[in-house]
């Protein structure tokens, strides 16, 4: 196994890490703009650290800006696809 398939884990080492080629990463990192995805199982790799994502999370795209702790993780468990239920009383009682 090579050493920098330990860190991403998540799938047999004999496959490697699943990811999608983005031909804008370069222009992505220079000019600072996001990229925009629907790709949320691309697993994050070390050349994606500091890249703006716009990750889909089946209504809206959440902005996601990749730090080097996020390697190895996938870009869809940094954009959630469920709100936080409030409970608000009505104002009619």
């Amino acid at each position: 196994m090579r050493p920098s398939l330990a860190v991403l884990s998540g799938r047999s080492a004999w496959k490697g890490p699943y990811f999608v080629a983005f031909p804008n990463l370069r222009e992505a990192l220079q000019n600072n703009v996001p990229i925009k995805t629907q790709a949320r199982s691309c697993t994050i790799l070390p050349n994606f650290v500091g890249v703006r994502f716009m990750v889909h999370n089946g209504k809206d795209y959440v902005p996601v800006q990749v730090t080097q702790d996020m390697v190895g993780h996938k870009l869809g468990e940094f954009s959630h696809t469920k709100k936080k239920f409030t409970y608000k009383m009505s104002k009619n009682k």
